[in-house]
Formats: structure tokens, C-alpha cells, sequence
């Protein structure tokens, strides 16, 4: 074997030593982290499907509070002409729903929501310490990506952050565009995270979170996509964006 080739074969063998204890990790976290994710959506047992879903949530608090993101809600709120009720599915746990939610708490300007549900209480997510984050921090995050086609099991992506930048978020539409919201977003701007992992549409409201411990850094928020929606599964930007947890744990404080 020539020097070089010797050379390489070490350095693989080292990096995949060094990444064997980091994927054990994560691969016990997922399985104490799954029972706590849910598909945010809406119910009309009058439509088919009766079920549509609109987002990811999870556990937290008591394990009757959801949460995920407010254009989740918003979404899920549609047009206001027809009686669809807010639910979740729980599609690890034994009772699976829908059960129906209410917004409880919502913060548009970090696109964060709380809802509460009416199924049994779930095992929550514990909130990482605030402002722990920094770049180049291994993380993961679970969901359920492109919109339930892929079928409701929870998927789970793992990389690092690669920037914590400042943004200002958008509304969800122009009618949005008042004057307080037309404010925040010339002086608003707070820190978000930038992870180089790929997120789809439908991920929107999972956990961001440690890859050891479970503890959740942040709420999935958008993803970037560079061309169609029907093409993102071959043309992927790889750019994602989660809200900072400590966002979550003031929006919680408000809930007690």
C-alpha cells in the first residue's frame, strides 16, 4: 500500500472512532426524544383526508402543552370559512388522536406558539440552558418533513450550527404588514440559528436539540428552498433556521 493511500485509510479509520460514540448518543436520544413529537395539524371529520397536517410540535411543560410555530397556526387557521379544529397526532405514543388543541400562547414576533391538548399528557422535552448555543456546536433536529408524504414518522437530521446571525422574522403575509410589525423589522432583529443540515418544509415547529443530552436548543423555523416546492427533494438548499429555545422558555414563564 503506497504512503498515501496508508495515510488516508488512518485518517478515516480515526474519524469514524471519533464519531462512533457520537452516533450511539444520538441514536438513544431519538428513541427517549420520539414519544414527545407530534404532527401539528386539522380536524374536520367531514372532509377526507379528515386529518391535515400543517407542521411539527412537542412536549413540553406538563405534557399537555404543545409547541411549535405560529405560521404553523396561522396556517392551520386557513381561510376562516370552514369549522377545522385545531389537533395533534402522536404518532409514537399509544394513543395516537387526533386530539384536539386551543392556542394558548403565541409570540409572532419569534414565531413561536403554545397549544394545549385535550389527549393525555405526553413525556416533555426539558429546555436547554439559555445561550449555551455556540457555533459549530454539534445538534440534531427531528420532524416530520414534506408535509406527511413520507408518512407520519418522526425523521431525524443531525449537523452543527454554522452561524448565529441576527434576523428579523416577516409576517406571514402583506396584511400583516402593520405599522408595530413594520417596526420590528427595521429594529428588531434578535439572534437565530443557521445550521448546515437540511430541514424540509414540514419540519417547521420540531426540536433543535442536543444530540447527547436531548435538551432542546431551539424551534425549528424555515427552511430555504432554492427552487419549487416539487422539486426540493432533488434541489435541497441545505439552509435551515431555528429559533433560540430561551424564546420558548419566556413564552413557557407567561404559561404558569
Amino acid at each position: 500500500m503506497k504512503p498515501g493511500a496508508r495515510l488516508r485509510l488512518v485518517l478515516g479509520l480515526l474519524a469514524a472512532l471519533s464519531l462512533a460514540p457520537l452516533r450511539a448518543e444520538l441514536a438513544d436520544t431519538i428513541e427517549r426524544i420520539k414519544p414527545a413529537l407530534v404532527v401539528v395539524g386539522t380536524y374536520n371529520p367531514l372532509k377526507s383526508p379528515a386529518f391535515v397536517m400543517r407542521g411539527s410540535g412537542f412536549a413540553v411543560g406538563d405534557g399537555t402543552l404543545v409547541a411549535t410555530n405560529d405560521h404553523v397556526i396561522r396556517a392551520a387557521a386557513g381561510d376562516g370559512d370552514t369549522p377545522d379544529q385545531l389537533a395533534i397526532l402522536v404518532p409514537a405514543g399509544t394513543a395516537k388522536g387526533p386530539h384536539r388543541a386551543e392556542l394558548s400562547r403565541r409570540d409572532a414576533a419569534h414565531d413561536l406558539a403554545l397549544l394545549r391538548h385535550a389527549g393525555p399528557p405526553l413525556p416533555a422535552l426539558t429546555l436547554g440552558l439559555p445561550d449555551s448555543v455556540r457555533e459549530g456546536q454539534p445538534i440534531a433536529f427531528s420532524g416530520f418533513p414534506i408535509g406527511g408524504a413520507l408518512g407520519f414518522s418522526p425523521v431525524t437530521h443531525h449537523g452543527i450550527v454554522a452561524s448565529i446571525t441576527p434576523v428579523a422574522l416577516p409576517p406571514g403575509n402583506a396584511r400583516d404588514l402593520k405599522n408595530r410589525t413594520l417596526k420590528q423589522l427595521r429594529s428588531g432583529a434578535f439572534p437565530i440559528f443557521q445550521l448546515d443540515a437540511t430541514a424540509y418544509p414540514g419540519n417547521s415547529g420540531g426540536p433543535l436539540f442536543d444530540p447527547a443530552s436531548g435538551a432542546v436548543l431551539g424551534v425549528l423555523n424555515m427552511v430555504f428552498v432554492k427552487s419549487t416546492k416539487e422539486s426540493l427533494l432533488e434541489k435541497p438548499s441545505g439552509i435551515s433556521y431555528a429559533i433560540p429555545a430561551r424564546h420558548l422558555a419566556e413564552l413557557l414563564a407567561r404559561e404558569r
